[in-house]
Protein backbone atom coordinates (compact mmCIF):
# COMPACT_ATOMS: atom_id res chain seq x y z
CA UNK A 1 0.00 0.00 0.00
CA UNK A 2 1.40 3.39 -1.00
CA UNK A 3 1.00 6.44 1.20
CA UNK A 4 1.38 10.08 0.19
CA UNK A 5 1.79 13.11 2.43
CA UNK A 6 -1.58 14.75 3.12
CA UNK A 7 -2.42 18.22 4.36
CA UNK A 8 -5.08 18.23 7.08
CA UNK A 9 -6.78 21.07 8.97
CA UNK A 10 -6.52 21.20 12.76
CA UNK A 11 -9.85 21.12 14.59
CA UNK A 12 -8.49 23.40 17.36
CA UNK A 13 -6.56 26.17 15.58
CA UNK A 14 -7.86 25.64 12.01
CA UNK A 15 -4.28 25.72 10.69
CA UNK A 16 -3.13 23.23 8.04
CA UNK A 17 -0.63 20.56 9.09
CA UNK A 18 1.13 17.76 7.27
CA UNK A 19 0.24 14.12 7.92
CA UNK A 20 3.28 12.40 6.48
CA UNK A 21 3.37 9.13 4.57
CA UNK A 22 5.45 7.65 7.41
CA UNK A 23 2.81 8.59 9.97
CA UNK A 24 0.10 7.12 7.77
CA UNK A 25 2.06 3.87 7.48
CA UNK A 26 2.45 3.79 11.28
CA UNK A 27 -1.31 4.25 11.71
CA UNK A 28 -1.93 1.45 9.19
CA UNK A 29 0.54 -0.94 10.89
CA UNK A 30 -1.03 -0.30 14.31
CA UNK A 31 -4.57 -0.71 12.99
CA UNK A 32 -5.53 2.89 13.77
CA UNK A 33 -8.42 4.06 11.61
CA UNK A 34 -9.04 7.65 12.73
CA UNK A 35 -7.19 10.42 10.90
CA UNK A 36 -5.53 12.90 13.31
CA UNK A 37 -7.82 15.84 14.03
CA UNK A 38 -5.29 18.13 15.72
CA UNK A 39 -1.90 19.46 14.66
CA UNK A 40 1.13 18.34 16.71
CA UNK A 41 1.20 21.63 18.65
CA UNK A 42 -2.48 21.48 19.65
CA UNK A 43 -2.13 17.76 20.41
CA UNK A 44 0.79 18.45 22.79
CA UNK A 45 -1.10 21.35 24.42
CA UNK A 46 -4.16 19.14 24.94
CA UNK A 47 -2.05 16.36 26.47
CA UNK A 48 -0.40 18.86 28.82
CA UNK A 49 -3.80 20.15 29.96
CA UNK A 50 -4.85 16.57 30.68
CA UNK A 51 -1.66 16.02 32.69
CA UNK A 52 -0.22 13.51 30.23
CA UNK A 53 3.52 13.68 29.74
CA UNK A 54 5.42 13.29 26.51
CA UNK A 55 6.98 9.89 25.98
CA UNK A 56 10.71 9.71 26.36
CA UNK A 57 12.48 9.18 23.05
CA UNK A 58 16.09 8.04 23.29
CA UNK A 59 18.38 7.79 20.29
CA UNK A 60 20.28 4.49 20.25
CA UNK A 61 22.32 2.31 17.91
CA UNK A 62 20.80 -1.10 17.19
CA UNK A 63 22.93 -3.88 18.70
CA UNK A 64 22.28 -6.13 15.70
CA UNK A 65 22.36 -3.99 12.52
CA UNK A 66 24.13 -0.87 13.90
CA UNK A 67 21.49 1.53 12.52
CA UNK A 68 20.56 4.60 14.55
CA UNK A 69 16.97 4.60 15.78
CA UNK A 70 14.86 5.97 18.62
CA UNK A 71 13.17 3.97 21.36
CA UNK A 72 10.42 5.05 23.79
CA UNK A 73 12.48 4.29 26.91
CA UNK A 74 15.86 4.96 28.49
CA UNK A 75 18.08 1.86 28.11
CA UNK A 76 19.42 0.58 31.42
CA UNK A 77 21.79 -2.08 32.75
CA UNK A 78 23.80 -2.26 29.53
CA UNK A 79 21.23 -4.51 27.84
CA UNK A 80 21.38 -4.55 24.03
CA UNK A 81 18.75 -2.45 22.28
CA UNK A 82 17.32 -3.45 18.90
CA UNK A 83 15.59 -1.41 16.20
CA UNK A 84 12.01 -2.43 15.44
CA UNK A 85 12.98 -4.60 12.44
CA UNK A 86 15.62 -6.55 14.36
CA UNK A 87 13.32 -6.79 17.38
CA UNK A 88 10.58 -8.33 15.21
CA UNK A 89 13.07 -10.82 13.73
CA UNK A 90 14.34 -11.76 17.20
CA UNK A 91 10.78 -12.20 18.44
CA UNK A 92 9.96 -14.44 15.46
CA UNK A 93 13.05 -16.59 16.09
CA UNK A 94 12.08 -16.86 19.77
CA UNK A 95 8.52 -17.92 18.90
CA UNK A 96 9.80 -20.58 16.49
CA UNK A 97 12.25 -21.94 19.07
CA UNK A 98 9.45 -22.14 21.66
CA UNK A 99 7.38 -24.25 19.26
CA UNK A 100 10.15 -26.80 18.70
Amino acid sequence: MDFDDRTLTCRECSQPFLWTAGEQQFYHEKGLVNVPARCPTCRATRKAKLGLTERVQTEVVCAECSETTTVPFVPRNGNPVLCSKCFDRARSREEVSNLV
